[in-house]
């Protein structure tokens, strides 16, 4: 069945395809301009994520009693060929972020048979951060400008930390959330000596995500100079002094990407490479009370022996019980640093999902779904009766409202993005006055059919122009020395 504006060839139309989607994932992301979890933010706000299964969405929507007699099967396999589709495309992008990660990748255990020069590298750096970055827009993430990351940056921790991070010490540093929302934990309610329970409200971030860079050690000690105004030996001391807090094996040579879950929005601060641990008010004060008095107590009995005693036995016991005091102080701080350490470590490792390539994969898998949920909800309404452009607005507004009523949950349904999308697959046409056809659930799943078979002849092949081959024999020579 021929439509105007959908038929031709299907083999054109594949090579197409990924074009259209580069010019799609160029779209802005929606940025956070003011603190996601405060009142500004309409309780929240709405996302663009649809927290729902598209399988929940599927089964809903290719309802026998939604369609008309027997199209409701072909519905079915349609929007599942739908689904595949948009993996496919998916798949594809990420080889390519994936070739162009590799001279940055940390984790790799590949012999290094390519070279780069300075001005390659920082050309494929900044093409991975712009597709990480578009990643997550189409995953429907929220991005965080480094200059306003006190947006989701608190004093108090949830676990009773004081963290502190320099952000200064990178230079490439993207923040993106998804999910700004509360979970309820019960604590002993301090009110009550501890003796009950009472319910806490704590805002936190579904997913969180963080892909990080650090500057290079010589750009990092020039940049201290100027702002301390101090010499370059200084500021060398001083940068060495940060930066030895990191393993060994985190240099300015990798770039890191980092995945979270229902990570507390108080502790966003743990998720950096450089993450000071500080001491509370309530534990400087109880330090400083505790140290100074037995300290002093210590003293004045030390001293108290010695101005009586004579003999020198007596006066190097009073000294080394002066020195036990003050040691039993000393370990009882870096006993205290050490548990905060703890606690970072423990709460750190379950908030984690994913890291660097792995962070990759799984948002390229989410940005597939997020993209297929959006079609399936468009092409439902589009396919039961005329549609014309100038009734988006209210079809969109219908979606959102049918969303909310079916599973109890606002949303920004994203029309005109997944409108690009089914006319870039030639699933709809616009006329020249505005009228939107739709292939019939049998067309459109016969079509796909045909792209499918047409994308295997159009693969692109993807081919990094940057670097040069080189022995592999001489790298491992090299990587030996």
């Amino acid at each position: 069945m021929a439509m105007a504006g959908v038929s031709g060839d299907p083999r054109a139309m594949v090579a197409d395809l990924s074009a259209a989607a580069d010019e799609d994932m160029a779209r802005a992301a929606k940025v956070a301009t003011v603190d996601p979890h405060s009142e500004a933010e309409g309780g929240f706000g709405r996302e663009k994520f649809l927290p729902v299964t598209r399988h929940a969405l599927l089964d809903r929507l290719t309802s026998p009693s939604l369609w008309p007699e027997g199209e409701a099967a072909q519905a079915r396999r349609f929007l599942r060929y739908l689904d595949y589709w948009r993996r496919h495309s998916y798949a594809m992008r990420l080889v390519d972020i994936e070739q162009t990660y590799e001279p940055f990748s940390p984790d790799s255990d590949l012999i290094k048979t390519r070279t780069f020069t300075t001005e390659e590298r920082a050309a494929m750096q900044a093409r991975l951060v712009d597709q990480v970055a578009d990643l997550l827009t189409q995953a429907n993430f929220t991005r965080v400008e480094p200059s306003n990351v006190h947006f989701i940056l608190t004093k108090d921790s949830a676990y009773g930390l004081d963290l502190q991070v320099d952000l200064d010490a990178f230079e490439e540093c993207l923040i993106y959330y998804r999910g700004a929302t509360t979970i309820t934990e019960h604590r002993r309610d301090v009110k009550r000596a501890y003796m009950r329970w009472k319910e806490v409200k704590i805002p936190v971030f579904q997913r969180l995500c963080l892909l990080f860079k650090l500057k290079p050690f010589d750009v990092r000690v020039r940049e201290v100079m100027a702002e301390r105004k101090i010499e370059r030996k200084e500021a060398e001391r001083i940068v060495r002094q940060l930066r030895g807090q990191l393993p060994a094996t985190v240099t300015s040579d990798y770039v890191y990407i980092k995945l979270f879950k229902n990570m507390p929005r108080s502790d966003v601060e743990m998720i950096f490479p450089n993450t000071k641990v500080r001491f509370r008010m309530f534990d400087k004060i109880k330090f400083g009370v505790t140290a100074s008095s037995g300290v002093g107590m210590g003293l004045f009995g030390t001293l108290g022996k010695i101005a009586v005693a004579s003999n020198p036995y007596t006066l190097a016991g009073a000294a080394a019980g002066l020195g036990g005091i003050a040691l039993r102080q000393a370990t009882s701080f870096m006993n205290q640093r050490t548990r905060y350490m703890v606690v970072l470590a423990q709460n750190l490792y379950f908030h984690a999902m994913a890291d660097n390539r792995g962070v990759m994969s799984l948002l390229a898998d989410t940005a597939a779904e997020e993209d297929i949920k959006e079609e399936l909800l468009l092409y439902s309404v589009l396919a039961k009766g005329p549609v014309n452009v100038r009734d988006l607005e209210a079809v969109d507004e219908a979606i959102e409202r049918k969303f909310t009523e079916t599973f109890g949950v606002a949303a920004n349904f994203d029309l005109d993005e997944a409108l690009e999308r089914l006319k870039a697959d030639g699933i709809v046409a616009e006329r020249s006055d505005g009228m939107l056809e739709v292939l019939r659930p049998r067309e459109a799943a016969l079509h796909i059919d045909k792209l499918w078979d047409a994308s295997l002849d159009n693969l692109p092949d993807v081919v990094v122009s940057e670097g040069r081959e080189v022995d592999p024999s001489e790298t491992v020579r090299a990587q030996s020395r």
